[in-house]
């Protein structure tokens, strides 16, 4: 008896052990991503959106510190660093004090770090995760302040604002002298076995998905999380599916359902890392809506949805969050997406 005891005490101080080692998080943004963008791509595609496989939803308020409307960089911040702050500011809260990201507090604990996007890796959403400055414009000071920041892999365009600089700097050649491998491509990037790797995917802007965009949105999750994986420690990702938001600000249907496409394809790669893992969480929300977007008619057999624009800007509704993974449950509701960053890192710590 004594010893099915001692058994029965070390079986469940193991499955203790293994609750309590830490999560990986993968945090994804469609960024312009609401409802009715959802619901378009849902009834557009030929097969079921990773999202209808999420057991966990909830909504979120978006209105930054002193506006209905928020902009991406403000809702950034709110995400990355838990404070609602002035529109088109990274990371500084109303107060002008800088803040520490979710990203930069995990990497404090150990963490491994990636930043993809479909747009600029020095664009609003993803620089909020490592940059503080008063302007989301000041895109060379954000380049700099990624350079010098402790992520481990990224994939985004911007390549310009790193070797194209005012003061003549090569930010690139820097990143390598300290053991940062810059490459040319996803073949190259999932070849590489530097400890640090980046992909620049285009000197500005990358192009719409629609227009031959390279790569797309799952293979570079896929590739990354292989990498990430490759180390017993664990890691938080980010990955925005950029341009949703820019058919929503062009009015344009079919550019919002390409690109939708291409984020519901990372979506799916994600939550089947995180089934087979089994210590993932991933958050799936939009930063706002894009667009006022009203859908009027549509055909389900045809596959055909139609709708109409109400602005060209972004508007105040909530968006939804779906989440997966430990720790999953505390996304129902209705938050603030301030409160975004206080689920992860509670989960973290």
């Amino acid at each position: 008896m004594k010893k099915l005891f001692v058994a029965l005490l070390v079986f469940s101080s193991s499955i203790f052990a293994q609750q309590q080692d830490p999560p990986n998080i993968i945090l994804m943004i469609g960024d312009g991503m609401g409802l009715a963008q959802i619901t378009a791509g849902m009834y557009s595609m030929d097969t079921p959106t990773a999202l209808e496989d999420f057991p966990i939803t909830g909504l979120s308020k978006t209105h930054s510190y002193n506006q209905f409307i928020t902009d991406s960089a403000a809702s950034g911040t709110a995400y990355a660093c838990g404070e609602k702050t002035y529109n088109g500011v990274l990371g500084i809260d109303p107060k002008n004090n800088k803040l520490e990201s979710i990203m930069e507090y995990c990497q404090s604990k150990g963490y491994q770090s990636a930043l993809l996007a479909t747009s600029s890796i020095v664009h609003a959403t993803p620089a909020a995760f490592y940059a503080n400055v008063p302007s989301r414009k000041q895109y060379q000071d954000i380049a700099l302040q990624l350079s010098e920041s402790a992520v481990d892999f990224f994939i985004g365009g911007g390549k310009k604002h790193f070797n194209m600089r005012e003061d003549k700097r090569n930010l690139i050649r820097e990143m390598e002298k300290n053991d940062f491998e810059v490459v040319k491509n996803l073949d190259d990037y999932v070849a590489s076995t530097a400890k640090r790797v980046g992909l620049f995917t285009n000197n500005d802007e990358p192009q719409p998905i629609a227009m031959g965009r390279q790569p797309n949105l799952a293979p570079a999750v896929n590739a990354t999380l292989k990498k990430l994986n490759q180390k017993e420690v664990p890691f938080f990702m980010l990955v925005e599916g950029s341009q949703i938001d820019w058919g929503g600000h062009d009015n344009n249907l079919s550019y919002i359902l390409s690109e939708f496409e291409d984020f519901n394809g990372a979506v799916a790669a994600a939550l089947a890392f995180a089934k087979e893992d089994g210590n993932t969480l991933v958050i799936v929300t939009a930063d706002h809506e894009t667009g006022g977007l009203s859908l009027t008619k549509g055909n389900m057999k045809k596959k055909r949805i139609s709708g109409e624009f109400s602005t060209k800007g972004h508007s105040g509704i909530l968006v939804p969050v779906f989440a997966f993974g430990p720790n999953s449950e505390s996304f129902m509701g209705i938050y603030d997406n301030t409160s975004i960053f206080k689920k992860m890192k509670a989960l973290v710590n």
